[in-house]
Order: C-alpha cells, then sequence, then structure tokens
C-alpha cells in the first residue's frame, strides 16, 4: 500500500495555531473545523554569501533526494552527502507536545509519515553546524519532565506502524509473556538530507482547543544533517494527519525568489468530514499513492531524464537567440542558463510551462516559479534538475516530483477524504 503522496514536497513550518472537531470523520459535516498555522522560514540568513554556490546547493540537493526517492532501499551513506542545510526556501511548525507541554519545531514533510523530536537531553545531531544553527543548542523535548511520556510497547499495534507487521517476531523478550514490558525496536529513518534514529513514544500532543492524547511519535536521540524534528504529513497510519483524523490540509506559499523572508502563510487543517464539496476556483486531480516511502521533496522540480531531455529541447527552441551562460551551468548545477546582459527583461519571451493532470486539470506555472536569476547577475536558469537517468536497479519512481519553489503563490489542497489535490493561482502574501 502506497505510503506518501506522489506529489510530495518538504517544508519547515514555525508557530502553530490548532483547533479541533470532536465529530467523527465517518459523518458529514458541512463545517468541518479548520486548523490555521502560519508559514514562517526557520532561519533568517542565507548559507552562503555567494548565489552561484547556493544554486548548486539547491540543486545538488535537489538530486541527492531524488536518488534516494528512486532507490528506497539504497544502504549509502547519506550522512557523508553534501546537502543544502535548510538555511532558507523552507517552513517550520512549532507543536507542543507532553504534560506539561514542551513546545518543538519541526519540519513539515508530506513525503514521509512519522512525527518524532530531537529527544533527551544527550540528542546529538552530526554536520548540523549549519548557518543560525548551534548544534549544542538544538531544542530537544524531555521526556522526564512529561507526565504523559511513555515507551510504545513491543507487542503495542503502534510498534507495527513503524517497525513492520512481523515486529513481534523480534521481540524475543515477548514470546512468553502476555504482560510484554519489552520496548519496541529503535527505528533508523533516512531521507535524502539525512537520516535519524530513536525509540517510539506515545505521549500527549496539545492544541488550543483539544488535546490528542496517546499520540506516537518518536524519540530521536541521534541524527545526521536534521536540525529540527520532522511532522511528516504523509499517508501511513503513523503521520500527523492519519493520527489526528484530518479530513484535507491546505497551505498557499508565499514567494521568495530566493529570499530570505520573515513573512508568513498559513497551513490548514481541516477535521471533520467535508463530503463530496469542492473548494470554490480549485482545479482538482485524482491522487496516485507512492509505494516509497520517508521521501523528501525539493526546492526545484525534478524530472525523470527522458521527460527533462524534452522539455529543455523545447526550452532551447524558443530561447535560441539568446546566449547561454556556461559557466553559470557549471557552477550552479542548472541549466539550460542564459545571459540577459544588455537585453530588456520585458522583450524576453520565455517559454510557458504547463503540467497536464489527470482528470483534465492543468497547472500553468507563472515564469518566476521555474526560472529564476542567478543571485544578482543576468543570468536566468531554468530550476528544473535531473539525474543521469533511471540506472540499475530502480523499481519505483515518479516522473516529476513538484518541488516547493514550483508551488509559490498557489493555493494547494490535499483532500484526504475524497483522494484528490487541489490547486489555483493566488497571491499567499498577506
Amino acid at each position: 500500500m502506497a505510503a506518501s503522496f506522489l506529489l510530495s514536497l518538504i517544508f519547515l513550518i514555525s508557530t502553530l495555531s490548532l483547533l479541533a472537531s470532536s465529530s467523527s470523520p465517518s459523518k458529514a459535516n458541512p463545517n468541518p473545523t479548520t486548523f490555521t498555522i502560519p508559514l514562517t522560514p526557520i532561519f533568517t540568513k542565507h548559507p552562503s554569501s555567494d548565489p552561484i554556490k547556493t544554486l548548486n546547493s539547491l540543486a545538488s540537493a535537489s538530486l541527492t533526494r531524488a536518488h534516494h526517492l528512486k532507490h528506497p532501499k539504497s544502504k549509502s551513506p547519506l550522512a557523508k552527502t553534501k546537502v543544502f542545510p535548510h538555511s532558507y526556501g523552507g517552513y517550520s511548525i512549532s507543536l507542543s507536545f507532553g504534560t506539561p507541554p514542551q513546545t518543538i519545531p519541526f519540519l513539515l514533510d508530506t513525503g514521509s509519515s512519522l512525527v518524532w523530536f530531537p529527544c533527551t537531553s544527550r540528542y546529538r545531531c552530526t554536520d548540523c553546524n549549519f548557518p543560525n544553527v548551534d548544534p549544542s543548542k538544538i531544542p530537544s523535548f524531555i521526556p522526564k519532565l512529561s507526565s504523559s511520556s511513555k515507551i510504545i510497547g513491543c507487542k503495542n499495534p503502534k510498534c507495527a506502524w513503524i517497525s513492520g507487521p512481523n515486529v513481534v517476531s523480534r521481540c524475543q523478550d515477548c514470546t512468553n509473556s502476555e504482560n510484554c514490558t519489552q520496548a519496541c525496536p529503535p527505528y533508523l529513518l533516512q531521507y535524502g538530507s539525512g537520516s535519524t534514529l530513536g525509540l517510539s513514544l506515545s505521549e500527549t500532543l496539545n492544541f488550543p482547543k483539544k488535546l490528542f492524547t496517546d499520540f506516537l511519535v518518536g524519540c530521536s536521540i541521534f541524527s545526521t544533517r536534521q536540525p529540527a524534528g520532522i511532522a511528516g504529513f504523509g499517508r501511513s497510519p503513523e503521520s500527523l494527519p492519519s493520527q489526528l483524523g484530518l479530513s484535507k490540509f491546505s497551505y498557499c506559499l508565499i514567494s521568495r525568489s530566493l529570499d530570505d523572508t520573515s513573512e508568513s502563510s498559513d497551513l490548514v487543517l481541516y477535521s471533520g468530514s467535508s463530503s463530496d464539496s469542492k473548494t470554490s476556483g480549485l482545479s482538482y486531480t485524482p491522487f496516485r499513492k507512492n509505494p516509497v516511502s520517508n521521501n523528501s521533496a525539493f526546492l526545484d522540480t525534478f524530472m525523470e531524464k527522458p521527460v527533462f531531455d524534452a522539455v529543455v529541447t523545447a526550452f532551447k527552441t524558443q530561447m535560441g537567440n539568446l546566449p547561454r551562460a556556461a559557466d553559470v551551468e557549471a557552477k550552479s548545477g542548472l541549466g539550460p542558463c542564459y545571459n540577459l546582459a544588455g537585453v530588456k527583461l520585458e522583450k524576453v519571451k520565455f517559454p510557458d510551462l504547463t503540467f497536464h493532470f489527470k482528470g483534465g486539470a492543468k497547472l500553468e506555472l507563472p515564469v518566476v516559479n521555474y526560472f529564476a536569476f542567478a543571485g544578482n547577475s543576468s543570468v536566468v536558469c531554468l530550476t528544473i534538475v535531473t539525474d543521469s537517468g533511471f540506472g540499475p536497479g530502480l523499481t519505483v519512481g515518479p516522473a516529476i516530483i513538484l518541488g516547493n519553489f514550483q508551488q509559490q503563490n498557489l493555493y494547494v489542497e490535499y483532500d484526504l477524504e475524497n483522494e484528490r489535490f487541489g490547486f489555483r493561482q493566488q497571491s499567499c502574501n498577506k
């Protein structure tokens, strides 16, 4: 069964304010409760003063994560991979767990499902010395300060959510005991941008209007390149939407143009059944389920090479009268790039880029969502990447991954109840 969204993206999200409804998801509710969450960048400075180096970091991160997406069983030491440390271009949330509540920042990821936080005073994160991030000062959850913290047992059905249906066979101390106290085996999760290791806890998730008790959350004690926890919004039972029984969620990402900003947009969660009603003005396409879990998404859109080559060929044909910026392509990892020095921008006719979805929905992207200036220079680059192809051993993988850079100033909706993805263009700035 598919576990994560085919349209996956990784965000970092900041402050959180949620309301919850007590209505059952099985009963139609014409006015479902909504949860509104501000989305803001987790960091405020660029990782590098060199804009070309920044673009190269972004392209490298996209390719690294795409490789992980296509090779889910890869045993490669991802901790050694150089990836962009999310110093900007993403969004973070804060969630409050425990009794009394402890507030922890999380990355929001629709491509994975487990919700986990840095845990205990002994938490360690390698390769986490990003700009403005002191690894020794990463906020951690302290279980001994919470009266509601409990270790998930090996025979607890929730243990199977992350350890697999055959986990009981690994519970050696539980073989002849009905009252087994053995802990659920440790989890090891690998993401395109890092990994994490920890134990499973049962905790209370605190929202202003409702408490969610017995919430499965990961207590990570060691991570690589993960300066914050991850709130998985995927499709497995351990995800935040699944545990909260959400019917849908939506967001609108503000335009960044590769600049840092202190502005915020909203992630909205919906509780209770919305029946088959559609949001006004949205185009919808049905979900497909991706058999790969724990996938990160990218700043750039990723395309499999045959698709990418066809797109680039069309772009080159329509942009053929402009000089290529080969030096920027080599440094940034993006391409094609064009030098617009001495050219009036309003005179440049950029090719249109439209995604056609099953069901007839069309997503016509603004130029700024797929072309970006290389810093303050006069060079523009296509912000779509690919790798060398399918490669040996490939068994799964989508042809296109729509990144959050392409979703700027789009209102998007994940209608979980009706298995569909909706979108429309609009300004997301408040």
